[in-house]
């Protein structure tokens, strides 16, 4: 892709989506049907690790739970706001369940509170998230 694109000067970040196997092939199937065109994370979580924030232009290879390159995706835009401020496009945006914004509010509280379970935080709708949409480049439809 790099290659074919002139991208030699190009740097690959490696997305998993999920906390498990299933969840990483099932969400990664949904970005090369097209269906996924965003995902969310906690903004606690690149300040702990003190990694940096994604950019538009930027890209990622989406890996599915057995760690192989599934498609290579390019950020489109990214914000930063409280759970409970996001709104109805981003949700279908996402793509996953019946993409609404009741569903979207109800799977993301309950996956980010596991992971407040674990590490001491507690999740509510004024926790900070990054909503982060993206395009797929690779493989071209």
């Amino acid at each position: 892709f790099a290659a074919a694109n002139q991208l030699a000067e190009a740097s690959f970040s490696v997305w998993s989506f999920g906390d498990n196997r299933d969840m990483a092939n099932e969400l990664a199937a949904l970005v090369v049907a097209g269906t996924k065109r965003a995902t969310t994370s906690l903004l606690r979580s690149f300040e702990s690790s003190d990694e940096p924030l994604p950019k538009p232009g930027e890209f990622g290879v989406v890996v599915g739970g057995d760690d192989r390159p599934c498609c290579i995706v390019r950020v489109t835009e990214v914000e930063v706001k409280p759970m409970g401020d996001v709104d109805t496009r981003f949700a279908w945006d996402e793509g996953e369940g019946d993409r609404s914004l009741d569903w979207w509010l109800s799977t993301h509280t309950r996956f980010f509170t596991r992971e407040g379970a674990t590490e001491g935080f507690a999740v509510d709708r004024s926790t900070e998230v990054v909503l982060v949409r993206f395009e797929a480049v690779w493989p071209r439809k």
